[in-house]
């Protein structure tokens, strides 16, 4: 259980809380403690239950006048919450069973260094790319966000780069330094992730990034900022490398779907696929990741839909490529993590070297 100051508590003091017990999210239900996640797992703060009048003024601590009238007119919301302790929270609020709720997931406002963030040196060589479209993948929770700022923030200080970011919501403020950042949130500087990277085209970018692609429109208007000369960074929603490269290509219907793997083979620069465990005997997590860089094999695979045949080419190591379970059975090696917590997250747990 997870203690706190006795008292009526105000929303920075349920963060502060979260922060110290190094949870990755909490979740407020009426009726209910405050909920952390820590290292994966759901575990209620030793506090007594919230119940509905309560919460709602707890919760709306953190909105404006207008994201108050917003919810209110239309009850889900996403923002960011800042000025606290050097972290940053990503909320979305919500109702449930009539009542409000949130979930918040908590950054830390500073970036770390790529050894830090468990990163490989290739991640560096991807952000001093001019081109193509560089995928960051993982599940919900995996990370994607920090790996995608860390890469934001290395251009920002070594290349006179204008980026563009295309957000729902702004989740870190750059401070530009020898670049230029332009910030852009879906919903209040644009209505839609299609059209902010649609009008980016027209803004001298030298780096597009994306927050998230989610649909048709966000997907082709990313292959086509990549398609004409820009880097692109996005994050995606898929499992695996493999899988990511599915996902694009299936949003298309099946007479499409020949032109976008010829499309994607010429614009794809890389995949990182990224998933967060347990570290051993910890509290904390370790970063597992997988990389595919794009290649003269790697684009005739994609081409041909040979998607099966990617994985050699990241088992061989060439341009700093390789699979999640090489990953995995470094990471049981230096004891990072324990044996089964590497066969419970491999995708194949008999090519796990350990």
């Amino acid at each position: 259980m997870t203690e706190a100051p006795q008292g009526e508590l105000k929303i920075k003091a349920y963060l502060d809380l979260a922060v110290k017990a190094q949870a990755s999210d909490i979740h407020f239900v009426a009726g209910r403690p405050p909920i952390l996640r820590i290292q994966g797992k759901l575990t209620p703060a030793d506090l007594p239950p919230i119940y509905a009048p309560q919460l709602k003024e707890i919760i709306y601590e953190m909105l404006t006048p207008h994201q108050r009238a917003a919810f209110e007119e239309r009850p889900e919301l996403d923002f960011s919450y800042h000025d606290f302790r050097g972290y940053y929270f990503r909320v979305n609020v919500h109702r449930e069973k009539g009542s409000v709720g949130a979930t918040i997931r908590i950054m830390s406002g500073s970036t770390k260094s790529l050894s830090e963030l468990g990163l490989p040196p290739v991640i560096e060589d991807l952000t001093r790319r001019h081109s193509g479209l560089v995928l960051i993948v993982g599940r919900a929770g995996s990370g994607k966000t920090t790996t995608m700022i860390h890469m934001v923030e290395l251009i920002n200080k070594e290349r006179q780069a204008k980026v563009i970011t295309i957000e729902d919501p702004i989740e870190f403020f750059y401070e530009s330094k020898k670049g230029l950042i332009v910030q852009r949130e879906v919903g209040s500087d644009t209505p839609s992730f299609a059209s902010g990277l649609k009008y980016a085209l027209r803004q001298d970018p030298d780096v597009v990034v994306i927050g998230e692609m989610r649909d048709h429109e966000s997907i082709s208007m990313a292959l086509t900022t990549a398609e004409t000369g820009h880097l692109v960074l996005a994050t995606l929603h898929a499992p695996d490398a493999s899988e990511a490269i599915n996902r694009i290509i299936d949003v298309y219907s099946g007479d499409k779907q020949n032109q976008i793997r010829v499309q994607l083979a010429e614009t794809l620069s890389a995949v990182v696929g990224q998933h967060l465990l347990p570290r051993k005997d910890s509290v904390s997590r370790v970063l597992a990741s997988e990389i595919l860089v794009s290649n003269l094999a790697v684009r005739t695979m994609i081409r041909r839909n040979s998607l099966s045949e990617l994985r050699s080419q990241m088992e061989s190591g060439r341009e700093g490529m390789y699979t999640l379970e090489q990953c995995l059975s470094r990471l049981v090696k230096n004891g990072s993590i324990t044996v089964e917590t590497a066969q419970s997250h491999a995708k194949y747990p008999k090519l796990l070297e350990i």
